[in-house]
């Protein structure tokens, strides 16, 4: 781990100590049922935010995490050969994501476009500003970028805009359909 990595780390682990966590046997309260199943047997911590500051820059400036440490999930949409699917990018606050570029490159698409709003909710049955990769339809791709995984840990969104997940990028290959890929550039 570099300098600046590990300088993020602590930073993080400092912010973590004073989240409103919410404990496991409680997390069907909170979280749609798809991702209570995916998050079951994973080293995971789940906290609640305020609505308000669940858009990434909001919530790293009110709860201290970086943005180097914030992975967002977008919902894209593609023509490929076989037809229109969606997908799911993981990729961190502090990136430059090249959808049109490396991503469409990545799902193998013809075209690529971002998905709709009421789409992405609609299709991943969990609330717009705080979809996850975890509990998304089993025929979607994942895409994370790589940078994503060269973090200690990560925040991301829970399917609900009141709670996030911090936990370690490994924890993203417990899914069946993902891929890691070089999908970004340093803003």
């Amino acid at each position: 781990m570099n300098a600046n990595a590990a300088e993020h780390s602590t930073a993080a682990t400092a912010a973590a100590a004073a989240l409103n966590t919410i404990a496991p046997d409680v997390w069907s309260q909170h979280l749609p049922p798809s991702v209570c199943e995916h998050l079951a047997n994973l080293d995971v911590t789940v906290f609640l935010v305020d609505d308000d500051a669940s858009d990434t820059a909001q919530f790293s400036e009110r709860y201290g995490f970086g943005l180097e440490v914030c992975a967002n999930t977008i919902v894209v949409r593609t023509k490929t050969a076989v037809g229109e699917q969606y997908a799911a990018v993981v990729s961190l606050g502090s990136r430059r994501l090249d959808v049109n570029g490396l991503v469409k490159a990545a799902l193998g698409a013809r075209r690529i476009s971002f998905a709709k709003r009421e789409d992405a909710v609609e299709h991943s049955k969990m609330e717009f500003g705080g979809i996850t990769a975890f509990g998304l339809p089993s025929d979607w791709t994942i895409l994370v970028d790589a940078a994503v995984m060269a973090c200690p840990q990560v925040v991301m969104g829970a399917g609900v805009r009141a709670a996030k997940l911090l936990l370690q990028p490994s924890a993203l290959l417990s899914l069946s359909n993902v891929s890691v890929a070089e999908l970004t550039e340093k803003a």
